[in-house]
């Protein structure tokens, strides 16, 4: 008798081990069938930009790597809120990708009291992209040749000084922010619709000072329409390596950028991500890709998810106390 339980326990157990055989390589055959079609990477700025660029360098990168055609398509307005939506509402297949700068994540949820997504819940992080800092950028007719010049202009001058930005909230806006806070300084703020007007005012004189990423801003300062102060990181670009550091100019850890990244819905299969991050990594240490990027001073990153949704939760932290000294709000 105790021979036949035996018997029939033996062969339960291998029904059972039978079973989670059949399951694992099930689970490695639907992972290997990604992705079964072609790809859409929605980018979340106007089409022609550097950060356009980026995301188009990054999607024939990817297409390749996968086998499969990743097509971008811009959906702009709204701060990356109108990208967000569409990409939570899409299938969480991984099929549908989301190139966003950070501050769709780490910064809108401290500007808007109601938005069309969550950003924690809506979505998974899959991997950092790139890097870019902000450069100071002032008018070639103001008496400022160093940023200390300027800080004490602006001490001379309360609130005498205007900077620009490309609307309120966005990553430009909040450097100016962040460098009244740091300086002790007062300055008034322009909002324009959009960097690009914000870089004709500052031309014209009609603001004296404006961050702009340095994708935009090597342009305008090789072209001497605009003076370069100082790089918002805590090392010089390769891309200016003349242009002196906030640490180096009397600013200590100052830093201030904008990063993009990859996300998909949050109901994505978890070995989707796996596959999608593994295949971006190879995608970001491609040298053409890399040195195309630091011609306009972005670095590219990479990395684990982890490290994105920790990266995100800094930025947040760190951007949350001068949202609420300044009583920022755009709804």
């Amino acid at each position: 008798m105790q021979a036949a339980r035996i018997k029939g326990w033996l062969e339960t157990l291998q029904v059972f081990a039978s079973a989670a055989v059949l399951m694992t390589l099930v689970a490695a055959a639907q992972a290997q069938e990604y992705p079964t079609k072609s790809m859409r990477m929605v980018v979340a700025m106007a089409a022609g930009g550097s950060g356009d660029l980026n995301a188009r360098r990054l999607a024939e990168r990817l297409g390749k790597i996968l086998k499969q055609n990743v097509i971008a398509e811009n959906i702009a307005g709204g701060g990356g809120n109108s990208a967000a939506v569409t990409v939570a509402g899409a299938t969480p297949d991984g099929h549908t990708l989301f190139f966003a700068s950070h501050p769709i994540f780490a910064i809108n949820p401290l500007l808007y009291d109601r938005l069309p997504f969550n950003a924690d819940r809506d979505f998974v992080p899959v991997v950092l992209v790139s890097e870019a800092p902000h450069v100071l950028l002032v008018n070639a007719a103001l008496p400022a040749a160093r940023l200390t010049d300027l800080i004490a202009l602006a001490k001379a001058r309360p609130g005498g000084l205007n900077f620009g930005s490309g609307g309120g909230g966005t990553s430009i806006h909040l450097a100016g922010e962040l460098l009244k806070s740091s300086a002790g300084i007062e300055l008034t703020h322009v909002p324009y619709r959009g960097a690009a007007p914000a870089v004709t005012a500052l031309i014209s004189n009609e603001i004296q000072m404006l961050f702009d990423s340095t994708m935009t801003a090597i342009g305008h300062v090789r072209g001497g329409r605009v003076r370069g102060l100082a790089i918002a990181s805590l090392a010089r670009s390769a891309a200016l390596p003349d242009l002196p550091t906030f640490d180096e100019s009397g600013v200590p850890g100052f830093e201030a950028g904008v990063a993009h990244g990859i996300l998909v819905s949050s109901a994505t299969p978890a070995s989707t991500v796996t596959t999608l991050n593994r295949a971006i990594n190879v995608a970001l240490v491609d040298p053409d890709y890399k040195k195309q990027m630091a011609e306009l001073g972005v670095v590219l990153v990479g990395g684990t998810p982890e490290h994105f949704r920790s990266y995100l939760a800094a930025e947040r932290k760190k951007w949350s106390a001068i949202i609420q000294k300044q009583g920022i709000k755009l709804n």
